[in-house]
């Protein structure tokens, strides 16, 4: 994984995310959800893949624009499919998932819409996405070392971003990054309380859910890193005082 943000964001951005988003629940998710009934994926190097799971400890992971298959197993195998040129239908088809199985994954859950529509998936936003995945989930490494009884970071596939949750008080917050949605289209890292409190600092909190630092305040930041670090604590002290 990188440290690197994706700056500017290319054109293609949106589209590719869309894309890849139906590919994480649909590909990642439901391939992993068969071989171990878990659907959380992680950041990689590129991109975003399933922990290594089944007799095969099999990887599905994106890398750029390529969706790659890796087995280790006794048949230790490597296949790859260019989602630049594909459908749906053709990575389900690489990792043996079915798309007319039903498959629950939160209420955000993209539909699987045509699946034999081209994803239209760029590679140089498919590359810009893995960045801003990779820069997320080391920041989000420097908060939980410090934080208090934090869950697992996951990628969560039917919300498309990488977070986990912290304790704050007598409740807990989520706290995450997420490549873009129907409300922010660009990336932002957020603080979501899970209660209604929001203590303090009037200004920090600037969202429904509690608060976000969007990307374009990222890039244009003197060190990215430490700003979204101090974003984050910011956050968990104000609702922890």
């Amino acid at each position: 994984m990188t440290d690197a943000l994706p700056a500017p964001l290319p054109a293609t951005w949106a589209a590719t995310r869309v894309g890849l988003h139906r590919v994480a629940v649909h590909v990642l998710a439901r391939r992993r959800s068969a071989l171990v009934s878990k659907i959380g994926l992680r950041a990689a190097p590129g991109g975003f893949a399933t922990p290594a799971a089944g007799p095969e400890h099999e990887v599905v992971r994106t890398s750029g624009s390529w969706l790659v298959r890796e087995r280790t197993g006794a048949a230790a195998s490597t296949i790859a499919l260019d989602l630049a040129g594909a459908t749906l239908a053709d990575a389900a088809a690489m990792v043996e998932v079915d798309l007319a199985a039903p498959l629950d994954a939160g209420h955000d859950t993209p539909p699987v819409g045509d699946p034999d529509a081209p994803l239209a998936i760029d590679s140089k936003a498919a590359l810009a996405l893995g960045a801003w995945f990779g820069f997320g989930w080391t920041v989000l490494d420097e908060l939980v070392v410090i934080a208090r009884n934090p869950s697992v970071i996951q990628l969560w596939p039917e919300h498309f971003d990488a977070g986990c949750d912290v304790a704050v008080g007598e409740t807990r917050a989520n706290v995450g990054a997420s490549p873009g949605d129907g409300a922010h289209p660009e990336p932002y890292l957020y603080v979501g309380p899970w209660g209604s409190e929001r203590p303090g600092d009037d200004a920090y909190w600037n969202a429904p859910f509690g608060a976000v630092l969007a990307h374009a305040d990222l890039i244009a930041a003197s060190d990215p890193h430490a700003t979204a670090v101090a974003f984050l604590h910011h956050g968990i002290d104000l609702l922890t005082r």
